[in-house]
């Protein structure tokens, strides 16, 4: 495992090399992530070694992949306002059925 430490910022530096701190998961000056050793990180590492300091890491539990994305938790006003989208989606099918039944009546 490798542990991957921001060590100076990005203002001026090159599009490309931003994009490449962005993408190993580094916000800003002084923080760090861990990446499993593969040589994807490992050149990545290369291209922006003069902004970053690479640590080799044991993780103690295999099992932990600190690499890995949480899922977020959903806000409550966020769960209501994704409930009503559903529900607003729902109206227009209910709403057709009773005009089916009144053009079936004209019909008749």
């Amino acid at each position: 495992m490798l542990k991957i430490t921001l060590n100076r910022g990005l203002v001026g530096k090159k599009d490309t090399q931003i994009k490449i701190v962005k993408a190993l998961g580094l916000r800003k000056f002084g923080s760090s992530v861990i990446h499993a050793d593969s040589p994807t990180i490992r050149g990545m590492t290369n291209k922006i070694s003069h902004l970053i300091t690479v640590e080799t890491v044991e993780v103690k539990d295999e099992d932990k992949k600190p690499w890995t994305k949480k899922t977020p938790i959903q806000k409550p006003a966020a769960a209501a306002a994704a409930a009503n989208r559903a529900a607003e989606a729902a109206k227009p099918a209910a709403k057709a059925a009773p005009a089916a039944k009144a053009k079936a009546k004209a019909a008749k």
